[in-house]
C-alpha cells in the first residue's frame, strides 16, 4: 500500500508525494538524508498510526493530608478532560520530602484514573541524601525503564541527585542503563522518554551531563521528551524531538516562571508524532 510521506526540505519548502512500502524500505532514512531529505516520519509509522491519548503531569508534592481533596480534584478532572487516556506519566517530586506517607498519598489517588500509571523518582522524593527506600518500596521498578504501547516505546529516565537540585549529575547507574538497554529497542519506532529534571538547553535546573543522555538517545525516534523539576512551560528542540517541561500540579509549591496556573499536559500520539495541549486544574 502506498504511504503519503512528508519531506523537509533543507530551504523548509515542503513536498508531498506517494511512496510504496517497498520504496520506503529501500531507500531508507539514510538514502532520503543523502538526497538532501528529512524524514518526518517514516520508520515504525504503520504500527503506530493508531491515535490515543495520555496525559504527563509533573511536581505535585504531596505533602500532607490536607493535600488529599486536592489530588481527588485533580483526579476527577483529569478523567473528565481526558476520559479515553490510556495511561498516565507522572513527572517526579511526587512527594514534597520523600516519606512513606506522601508517596502512598500520591499512589491511592492516583490509582482512581484507574489507567495505568508510569513515574519517575525526583530529588523531593528522597527523604534525605541519597535515600529513596519509600519511593522504591511505593512504586517498585520504577527508576529505569521502559514498556510498549500500540507501537510506541515509552522510557522512564532516573535523572536524580538525591535531594540536590541545582548542579545535578545524572548517574552513572542511567548511562549504563541507557548503554545496556537502548541496542535492545527498536531504533525505527516512535519513542516517548519522561524524566524529572529538564534535559532541554539553558532551562533552569538541566543536569550538567544532559548531552550525555541526549547523545545515547539520538540513536532512536524519539518524538518527545515530557519533564518537571522547572515548575514553567518550556519548549527546546534536539533534532526532530520536542523538549518539554510544565507547570506544577501542586497545592502547596509555586510556579518558577510567576504564572498562576496548575494543571498537566493532555496528549495525543498518532501517525508516529506528539501533539499536546496544557490543561489548567480548577481548584
Amino acid at each position: 500500500m502506498a504511504k503519503r510521506l512528508l519531506l523537509c526540505f533543507p530551504n523548509w519548502s515542503v513536498s508531498t508525494r506517494l511512496l510504496t512500502r517497498r520504496e520506503m524500505l529501500r531507500l531508507g532514512a539514510a538514502g532520503l538524508l543523502a538526497l538532501g531529505l528529512r524524514p518526518r516520519r517514516l520508520f515504525g509509522a504503520e504500527a503506530a498510526d493508531e491515535k490515543f491519548t495520555f496525559i504527563a503531569v509533573n511536581d505535585l508534592h504531596f505533602s500532607e493530608a490536607a493535600c488529599r481533596p486536592w489530588f481527588e480534584k485533580v483526579v476527577v478532572q483529569m478523567k473528565q478532560s481526558a476520559p479515553k487516556a490510556e495511561f498516565c506519566l507522572l513527572g517526579g517530586d511526587l512527594a514534597d520530602q520523600g516519606t512513606l506517607a506522601q508517596l502512598t498519598g500520591i499512589r491511592d489517588a492516583f490509582a482512581k484514573l484507574e489507567i495505568p500509571v508510569h513515574v519517575v523518582v525526583g530529588n523531593h522524593d528522597y527523604i534525605a541524601g541519597s535515600d529513596r527506600l519509600a519511593y522504591e518500596r511505593i512504586f517498585p521498578r520504577q527508576i529505569n525503564y521502559y514498556f510498549e504501547h500500540r507501537g510506541w516505546q515509552v522510557i522512564g529516565l532516573d535523572t536524580s541527585e538525591g535531594t540536590k537540585s541545582q548542579n545535578t549529575v545524572i548517574s552513572d547507574a542511567t548511562l549504563h542503563w541507557l548503554d545496556e538497554n537502548l541496542p535492545g529497542l527498536d531504533r525505527n519506532k516512535p519513542t516517548i522518554v519522561f524524566t524529572h529534571f529538564p534535559l532541554g538547553d539553558l532551562v533552569w535546573g538541566r543536569p550538567v551531563n544532559a548531552e550525555a543522555v541526549l547523545k545515547r538517545l539520538a540513536g532512536l525516534n524519539v518524538q518527545a521528551i515530557f519533564s518537571g523539576h522547572f515548575h514553567g512551560f518550556t519548549e527546546r528542540c534536539f533534532g526532530q524531538t520536542v523538549l518539554t517541561t510544565d507547570r506544577c500540579c501542586s497545592r502547596i509549591r509555586n510556579n518558577h516562571d510567576g504564572t498562576k496556573e496548575k494543571g498537566w499536559f493532555l496528549c495525543q500520539a498518532a501517525q508516529g508524532q506528539v501533539t499536546r495541549r496544557f490543561v489548567e486544574f480548577r481548584a
